[in-house]
């Protein structure tokens, strides 16, 4: 049905049923914001919740427990939910309150428009029925003088007193507003003309053009409002699917929640590695007492069934406290943590061992990968001179080898330890020894770093890093292989970048900047076996000398 035809004469109404209208889109509007504000916030306390929960923890605070990680999953999960909420209320602000907001002003724009062009046709119409309605007026007034002017007429024309100049007069006075009313009746008439003309063009041209205007904007209204609506429930249904996907994660981390994996890992993280204790013995100091005759009370036999009290047996407070196990612990003063984990049960002690010597043989990659790269490197350099100086990289290169040596002889102390733990003897390789469990120098011999002596303020250190005196080779070693007759072949050359004493036995005399044959890579000890040209060899810190292997490597 059209406005324009049905709704002629409602123009009022329709102008308070638009602005309605428009008022209603934005109440929906105003209603969708405010549920993205929920959304938001929902999402944001989601959030805060997810992260008191799951607070940041050190690498050794990482749960292990299947309960623990099944619940930081679902903490995960939720996280990804809030995020899927953050995703609806963004979505619902862009798409559905930004697009009502903006349709609402374009609304008003259009609605004012047709408005200002309905009461313009009204007030054109308006005029027109003035312009008719003076014009009627002004032929009512004519012809009422005009009847004045027949009765005075009349009057003088049957009065025989009446002069003929009065009679003229009158006469002339009629013939005026005769002519006047005639042509008072003209404008009249062609202003009703006029008017009616207007006024069907109004009712039956302007005012159903305007009015359709009107309604298809209306309409226009009631669509948009049924697409945002379909909106509004199509930015849940489009997160439906990864919500279900972390609710269907929180379902996997609820069935990998393992009782008997989570009671293995307790036995794992508290196991001592201790035997139980045995039976204590009974200790009778009675002995010594002198037993009369009289005496009623049953002695013992000498020799017989007597333990005598046995100073490893006996109850000592160490041994006192351990027998808390269903009891109090006893308290105790908190132990310094040591670096070889001596103060853990030998279990615990094995897995801190053994978890720190595979992050230095990490490290020691690390740092062995970097020593290779900056070999290349300097190799590219020394074929290619305009690349750069070759020489800029031997502090770089020289720090890698200091690092590599520290971290070897960290490794090899805690291996050490380990075997220690473990009741076997840890080897680093045929020509290294095994390190003392106290970590002393053995007695009578000298360091590389100086010459050793008993107060440890008089050993002298040099300031470059050598390798650990422990790890150094023993004398017996190095003659064992110095008494080879044959020659060892040259492998490459080396030049000094410090002085170094040599008074070890097996070690060799260096002054900085002397070149040697290298005979005997490094095997992981920080010791490079070399030749000088004398023919004299023996061992030097491998971190104080600048190699150079040869490819083709030929005898001295």
């Amino acid at each position: 049905m059209a406005w324009g035809t049905e709704l002629w004469d409602q123009f009022e109404n329709l102008d308070k049923h638009t602005q309605w209208g428009i008022d209603f889109l934005e109440r929906y509007a105003k209603f969708v914001k405010e549920r993205l504000e929920i959304e938001q916030t929902y999402a944001k306390q989601l959030r805060n919740l997810v992260k008191k929960y799951c607070p940041k923890r050190s690498k050794d605070d990482e749960p292990r427990f299947s309960s623990c990680l099944s619940f930081y999953s679902i903490l995960n999960e939720l996280n990804d939910y809030a995020g899927q909420r953050e995703v609806v209320a963004e979505e619902m602000g862009h798409n559905v309150y930004g697009e009502l907001m903006r349709y609402s002003q374009d609304l008003k724009s259009e609605r004012k428009h047709h408005l200002q062009e309905g009461r313009k046709a009204q007030q054109y119409l308006d005029q027109c029925w003035k312009h008719m309605d003076n014009s009627k007026k002004k032929f009512e007034r004519e012809c009422k003088e005009a009847e004045k002017s027949q009765i005075s007429y009349d009057r003088l024309d049957n009065d025989i007193n009446a002069t003929k100049s009065e009679v003229e007069k009158a006469k002339s006075q009629l013939y005026l507003r005769t002519h006047s009313a005639d042509e008072s009746k003209n404008e009249y008439a062609a202003q009703l003309q006029n008017f009616n003309g207007e006024q069907w063009k109004h009712f039956n041209v302007a005012i159903p053009q305007i009015f359709k205007n009107l309604q298809d904007m209306d309409e226009r209204r009631t669509v948009k409002l049924g697409e945002t609506y379909r909106s509004f429930a199509d930015v849940e249904r489009r997160v439906v699917p990864i919500i279900s996907k972390c609710l269907e994660g929180m379902v996997t981390a609820a069935k990998a929640v393992d009782q008997r994996k989570d009671s293995a890992i307790v036995v794992e993280s508290f196991k001592s590695g201790f035997e139980p204790p045995g039976d204590f013995p009974f200790e009778d100091y009675s002995q010594n007492l002198s037993r009369t005759g009289s005496d009623n009370t049953i002695s013992t036999p000498k020799n017989e069934g007597v333990v005598k009290p046995d100073p490893k047996h006996s109850i000592s407070k160490a041994a006192k406290n351990k027998l808390w196990l269903f009891g109090k612990k006893p308290k105790s003063p908190l132990a310094p943590s040591l670096e070889d984990f001596s103060h853990l049960p030998p279990e615990q002690r094995r897995k801190r061992l053994q978890a720190r010597i595979d992050e230095l043989s990490k490290e020691l990659q690390k740092e062995v990968d970097q020593r290779d790269a900056l070999n290349k490197m300097k190799d590219v350099y020394e074929k290619n001179p305009q690349m750069g100086d070759p020489q800029s990289l031997q502090p770089k290169i020289s720090e890698t080898m200091c690092n590599m040596e520290k971290l070897r002889s960290e490794i090899h102390k805690n291996e050490s330890w380990l075997s220690e733990v473990e009741g076997k003897v840890s080897t680093r390789g045929d020509r290294r020894p095994s390190a003392d469990v106290n970590h002393h120098t053995p007695h009578g011999r000298e360091s590389p770093e100086g010459s050793y002596t008993d107060d440890p303020s008089q050993e002298h250190r040099s300031p470059p890093h050598q390798p650990d005196p422990r790890q150094a080779h023993q004398p017996d070693e190095f003659d064992d292989e110095f008494d080879d007759d044959d020659p060892l072949p040259v492998l490459g050359h080396c030049k000094a970048l410090y002085s170094f004493d040599g008074q070890n036995e097996g070690t060799l005399l260096m002054k900085e900047d002397d070149v040697l044959y290298i005979i005997e890579e490094d095997k992981g000890d920080g010791w490079t076996r070399a030749r000088k040209q004398s023919g004299e060899e023996g061992y030097v810190p491998t971190s104080y000398v600048e190699i150079a292997m040869e490819k083709n490597s030929k005898g001295s």
